[in-house]
This record gives C-alpha cells, structure tokens and sequence, in this order.
C-alpha cells in the first residue's frame, strides 16, 4: 500500500497520496490544463506519468507540462525532461520536495518549479538561473502565484488550498 521510487540506488517508499493531496492537484491540473489547451502550448499530465530527468533517473512530479516540442521528444512510457514540474508538499517527508526534487529539477534544467506548500499555505515559484533555482516569488493567501514561463498564467492561492476542503 505505498509508492515506491527508484532513486541513486535506494528504494523511496512514498506514502498515499490524501483526499486533500488530490484534491490540490486536480484543482491545480483543471487550471494549467484549460491554460495549455486554450493557448496551444502543449499538454499537462499529473502523477503518476514519469519524467526522465536524466538517463537512469525519473521522478513523478504531481503535476508536469511539457512544451509540444519535448512531447514530440517524449515516448508513450515517460517524458523526456520537463518545462515546469509542480510538487505538493506531502506531510511525511517534505524534504524530498523542498530540498531533493529541487535540486534534482535544477540538474535536469527544468526551467520552472512549482512547490505548493499546505502546511505553509505558500506556492513558491522557482526559475532556472543557470544550475539552481531561484525564488520569482513566494505567495500566499490574498495573492496570485504567477507563472515566468506561462506569461498570463496564474492561480488564486487561496482558492488552491480552499479545494483541499
């Protein structure tokens, strides 16, 4: 009963996603997914879709969107890299998203990270500048996060985590 991800040699054994886990990340996909569609910029898929982040190593971000360029790139079982990768924070091991998957997303050159904190009630957006990511912004309730890759795409934070209720 539990999600296992292969990584540096080691077996990760990630907990079950919540009903409120889910519910962030279906509300998250219906906004960047209708945004993509409407502005014919690729296409958006949520876990569990696997990234190649470089050869031998994949993550499952919650949410993914690729560029119609790298899903031409891509195969059926997995893509190859990202544009924007989106983690929600899971409350078992919130390192992995804040600290690993950040630094892992940087090596693979995924030019946005999208980390969407319950515990905090913050999304941070992250750009790459050159081999690390830094803050574009950090929001909270009664602010929209923005996009740097998407220009006109945002979401109400509030709104993002009133849809874990």
């Amino acid at each position: 009963n539990h999600l296992v991800e292969y990584s540096h040699g080691l077996l990760e054994v990630l907990s079950m996603p919540t009903r409120a886990h889910q519910r962030l990340v279906a509300f998250l996909f219906r906004l960047l997914a209708d945004f993509v569609e409407v502005h014919d910029l690729g296409e958006v898929f949520f876990a569990p879709y696997r990234v190649q982040l470089w050869p031998g190593k994949y993550r499952e971000p919650d949410l993914v969107y690729l560029t119609h360029e790298r899903v031409l790139q891509s195969t059926e079982a997995y893509a190859v890299g990202a544009d924007l990768a989106v983690e929600v924070v899971s409350e078992d091991a919130p390192m992995r998203d804040l600290q690993t998957k950040r630094r892992e997303y940087a090596q693979a050159a995924i030019p946005e990270y999208w980390i969407v904190d319950p515990r905090k009630c913050k999304i941070s957006v992250l750009r790459l500048e050159e081999r690390a990511y830094v803050v574009s912004g950090d929001y909270g309730p009664g602010e929209q996060a923005l996009s740097v890759l998407l220009p006109g795409f945002g979401v109400d934070v509030a709104a993002v985590f009133a849809a874990a209720d």
